[in-house]
């Protein structure tokens, strides 16, 4: 740090490079999805077109992967929201052997790579003889959106001092009431952030899909097939852009709900 408070020169420019390390890719998409070439990426674009948007809108091997995306981000980020919570009550307040292991046993399914995530589903559910279906899929996005709500969770319950709810039982009210107007209020706005972080996690997740959806192909599985066998490459890009939105949306909504309190929204993934 110089005498005038600012970082060196070489500190700026590396962060400076690490910033368009990361988002100049995605830069890239969103300028590609104006182009006029169809079949391959020229640089810089021969002209520029927002016709693939309208195209892209009409095409109707595109909505029932996104239809399918939404439901299964729904119910999976709805799920997380009710088991999250309760696992997050239960390591906060309970106190009994084997707690930090089974704390860490709730978490590992973040820490772990997808692929081992899908493999060991694939073989769950060939054990189980479970047909792959929107249901398959679901527990699988589950296993990590209930880590995300969880994280949110047991953080906001770690602040949330013993005293408050002694001193609502000591005021005559009962387990339901405490819960109404005392822990929900204060869980309020992380549980709304977990959600919003485990549904755009779940929406954009592939890696777990591939191994879970069988023949059904969500949004970002048919954004793939589309990069192997492309038909209309701007169409992807374009559809690439519809999800980076729902994805981004409710990560800096989840970003402001907990900015400047103790915990980080997801933690992870």
């Amino acid at each position: 740090m110089r005498s005038d408070g600012r970082p060196p020169l070489a500190l700026t420019l590396a962060a400076v490079g690490g910033l368009l390390f990361l988002h100049l890719p995605i830069v890239l998409i969103f300028l590609y999805a104006f182009t006029t070439e169809e079949r391959s990426y020229q640089f810089p674009p021969p002209g520029l077109t927002a016709k693939w948007f309208a195209v892209a809108w009409n095409r109707a091997d595109i909505w029932p992967p996104l239809y399918l995306s939404l439901r299964v981000a729904a119910i999976s980020s709805a799920m997380a929201l009710v088991l999250g919570t309760l696992c997050a009550a239960a390591m906060a307040r309970a106190r009994f052997f084997g707690r930090d292991t089974v704390s860490l046993l709730v978490v590992l399914p973040i820490a772990l790579p997808g692929i081992i995530t899908g493999m060991s589903l694939r073989s769950a559910f060939a054990i189980g003889e479970i047909p792959f279906s929107t249901f398959t899929i679901v527990l699988g996005h589950a296993t990590f959106c209930i880590v995300i709500v969880y994280n949110n969770a047991v953080a906001r319950f770690r602040r949330l001092g013993a005293s408050m709810l002694e001193a609502s039982a000591d005021l005559g009210a009962n387990a339901f009431q405490t819960f109404a107007h005392v822990i929900l209020p204060n869980l309020g706005s992380a549980l709304l952030a977990g959600g919003m972080l485990a549904f755009a996690l779940s929406f954009d997740e592939v890696i777990v899909t591939t191994f879970t959806a069988g023949q059904q192909s969500t949004l970002p599985i048919w954004m793939l097939n589309e990069l192997v066998r492309p038909r209309q490459r701007p169409v992807t890009n374009v559809v690439a852009i519809v999800v980076v939105m729902a994805t981004f949306l409710p990560i800096l909504a989840a970003y402001y709900l907990t900015r400047g309190a103790e915990e980080t929204a997801g933690g992870g993934k």
